[in-house]
């Protein structure tokens, strides 16, 4: 395939963080997602007894002022350093997405090995991209309700920066010093997808050296829950939570409702070579495609999903043979899922016997606007461990999926030698974004 990469600066993921119903670390979650560990149970963030939806991805055990990492690089007055977590002061600024993903986003900060070298880095050349897809739902319902019953002055004067979703980037950035670009992507379930795609290109020509970029997502309350039960989009087996979130099977009744945050560190190649980091992966490939169809239905076929995939894998310069993993959207819908995977099988074509397809989404459910970076997280670790996560709860394959001819690495993880991946993430209102990644 022809390919334009010579024309820019490569781009390498050096550092990872997240918080997942299964895990409050990346590791922690890497290792829930090979041992098939599903997070989804009742909700207790709310009464749900009168919803037919009563299940959630909740993160548990969470604690915002818990550190994430030693104290980082040195900034401001006097050049103290920064601290690596929330005061109590700043959590009560912030809403819960932003705590999330400001855990995820110090976590991948250290993880990256940056802090070593910021002394030689110039701040405006790191930016920030986190991506939040519905904002602070909860605490706009919160506050709503504080107003109705106490009258405009019990409005908090910290409602707006609990609920604005950049705020979560900037306030990353101010935590770290990050001078360069800063913004926040918000494209529904495809959200963090972009993010890193987008930061990727950013890269690219030249607009960063280093990006902090992913999603976060925390809107699991009564509205939320409500209205995607109203749709008829939730699994409503309540008695079962476990094993509600099934993509691919044909007993799936539809998606688990999730929340998280999953951040990387993007890097300019020759920079990481440089000081020496530790690369998960390279980053060859990204597109991002409209199905201009349908606001909450993939298009027949997933065509605009196919032509995401295929775009990316042209722009990585990278032919479909040499995909040894698929990371799929798949959420556990009726309709999606099927879709889906007939755009993967089309894409794919002859090599298909050859590939692994799974859903995490599965074990955590759907992070909505982290979805994306949780799919390339289990892209990006299957290369760096040679390790493959299953699709759990799933006990009979739908016949239109099985027709295919697909392997969705069923219920156990496959431990599998993976030189180049490709994630998926699609959003209401027809948005769709590949990622195509390649060992170093």
């Amino acid at each position: 395939m022809n390919s334009l990469r010579s024309r820019h600066r490569r781009v390498v993921l050096t550092g990872l963080g997240a918080v997942t119903p299964i895990g409050l670390t990346a590791p922690a979650t890497w290792e829930s997602l090979t041992a098939g560990r599903s997070g989804i149970a009742r909700i207790t963030r709310f009464d749900a007894t009168e919803c037919t939806a009563q299940i959630a991805g909740e993160v548990k055990d969470f604690d915002p002022v818990a550190p994430r990492c030693a104290a980082v690089y040195p900034r401001g007055p006097g050049g103290a350093a920064v601290t690596a977590s929330l005061s109590p002061k700043e959590v009560k600024k912030l809403g819960r997405f932003s705590h999330l993903g400001l855990a995820a986003g110090l976590e991948a900060y250290a993880d990256s090995g940056l802090d070593a070298v910021r002394a030689t880095l110039a701040p405006d050349r790191i930016g920030i991209n986190l991506g939040v897809g519905l904002g602070g739902l909860p605490e706009i319902v919160a506050t709503h309700e504080t107003w109705r019953l106490g009258g405009f002055r019990k409005i908090s004067p910290f409602f707006i920066l609990q609920s604005a979703p950049n705020i979560l980037s900037g306030q990353l950035a101010i935590l770290l010093d990050c001078r360069g670009p800063n913004l926040s992507v918000a494209s529904a379930c495809a959200t963090s997808g972009h993010a890193l795609g987008e930061s990727f290109r950013m890269i690219q020509r030249g607009d960063a050296d280093v990006m902090l970029a992913g999603g976060a997502e925390a809107v699991i309350t009564q509205v939320a829950v409500g209205a995607f039960a109203q749709m008829r989009a939730l699994s409503t087996r309540n008695d079962a939570p476990a094993l509600a979130s099934r993509p691919y099977d044909a007993d799936r009744d539809g998606f688990v409702i999730g929340e998280g945050a999953v951040v990387f560190v993007l890097e300019e190649y020759e920079l990481a070579r440089r000081r020496g980091a530790r690369i998960y992966a390279e980053v060859l490939g990204y597109a991002a495609t409209a199905d201009a169809y349908h606001l909450s239905s993939l298009a027949p076929e997933a065509e605009g999903s196919r032509r995401a995939m295929q775009l990316a894998l042209a722009d990585g310069g990278v032919s479909p043979d040499e995909v040894g993993y698929v990371s799929a959207h798949a959420t556990s819908t009726p309709g999606g899922d099927g879709e889906e995977a007939l755009a993967i099988a089309a894409v794919f074509g002859a090599s298909r016997d050859r590939l692994h397809v799974s859903a995490v989404k599965s074990m955590t459910g759907h992070l909505l606007g982290a979805a994306g970076a949780l799919g390339t997280m289990a892209g990006v670790l299957a290369i760096h461990h040679g390790v493959i996560p299953p699709t759990i709860n799933l006990d009979r394959v739908d016949p239109a999926c099985a027709a295919t001819g697909l392997n969705f690495t069923a219920k156990t993880a496959v431990a599998k030698r993976v030189d180049t991946a490709l994630a998926n993430s699609f959003g209401f209102g027809g948005t769709n974004t590949s990622l195509v990644v390649r060992r170093v």
